[in-house]
């Protein structure tokens, strides 16, 4: 293993992370099992008191597992350098067969834990714990998720080895390349262009909808996920090349170097917090009506629907920008 100050970060944290889920886990089967809130038994009352403990340490764990996702790019970037053929981050993260699959689960787990603090969120709301074991089944369908990303994290760093032959992001994200990615990146600019601004569009328009009318929740949250997929695809096929201002130049990566003012960085964190807040609109849906939260989770729905508007403009905003303010052209 390579011995980086931010590799050892994330190694040490994702192990305390792992055991954490873990511990918090053991107590959400007991919860799923035995909570009773009509009861004033013993255990009851103990598991009250941990459900405090229980969520403070959740809450931590989750707020680092959104930071550490960019906390994981920056360090592939950071250390391209170390490795014969990579230019960003792309290469790095092909040095061996785990970078990619932690890539995908960090992904993966960035919206599960932003959608549980959502959930706990509204849950601390209520006086009577009304979405305790909808929160702790959350936890438990995470959990393993979790634990993967954490197995295939300490196995790409622990396989990093300086000097090793891999492949440039122009190999990985090629037109001519007959894999997925390539696939995505040969797709038409034009059509793709179309689609990309319908569901941008048509995601804030619902935002807007629901924070002035308290409705189209279930759309929101549906327009969010389709503007996260599209909005991906749409990255590799025709908003990189406009970056780099090169039509083979795909690649999702370099965009986060300094070249470009490291513009990738703000253009992924509004990306993925406009899906994550628009989706936790939907998710909240079906716990308007509980008594306790009746007031609390409509009022926070708004907000979050609010935040996702924001971010989903400043999301187009700086893809406009670019492809408005630059004389490059993509053709068709």
């Amino acid at each position: 293993m390579i011995f980086h100050p931010a590799i050892i970060a994330l190694y040490m944290s994702s192990l305390l992370m792992g055991l954490m889920i873990l511990y918090a886990a053991s107590y959400g089967v007991r919860i799923q099992r035995l909570w009773d809130i009509t009861s004033g038994s013993d255990l009851q009352l103990i598991l009250e008191r941990r459900t405090y403990l229980i969520s403070t340490i959740l809450t931590y764990v989750f707020a680092f597992e959104l930071i550490s996702f960019f906390l994981y790019i920056y360090t592939a970037d950071h250390l391209h350098t170390l490795f014969v053929g990579a230019m960003c981050a792309a290469g790095t993260l092909k040095v061996n067969g785990y970078g990619y699959p932690a890539l995908i689960l960090k992904m993966v787990n960035f919206m599960a834990a932003g959608l549980w603090l959502i959930m706990n969120y509204a849950d601390n709301q209520g006086y009577d714990y009304p979405l305790i074991k909808k929160k702790y089944l959350l936890l438990l369908v995470v959990t393993p998720l979790v634990l993967a990303e954490v197995f295939l994290q300490t196995k790409y760093f622990l396989l990093l080895h300086p000097n090793i032959i891999t492949s440039c992001c122009g190999t990985l994200f090629s037109a001519t390349n007959k894999t997925l990615t390539g696939d995505i990146a040969a797709l038409p600019p034009v059509p793709m262009e179309f689609a990309f601004y319908m569901i941008l569009t048509a995601n804030a328009a619902a935002g807007i909808c629901f924070y002035l009318k308290n409705r189209g929740g279930y759309l929101l949250g549906g327009l969010s996920f389709a503007q996260f997929i599209i909005s991906i695809m749409a990255i590799l096929s025709f908003i990189s090349p406009y970056f780099y201002e090169l039509p083979t130049h795909h690649c999702p990566f370099c965009i986060l170097q300094r070249e470009y003012g490291y513009i990738g960085y703000p253009l992924y964190a509004a990306l993925f917090g406009s899906a994550v807040s628009g989706m936790g609109v939907g998710m909240l849906m079906p716990f308007q009506n509980i008594k306790s939260l009746a007031e609390t989770v409509p009022s926070f729905q708004k907000r979050l629907a609010l935040v996702s508007v924001i971010l989903t403009i400043a999301f187009m905003g700086i893809v406009t920008y670019q492809i408005l303010f630059t004389d490059f052209i993509l053709q068709s």
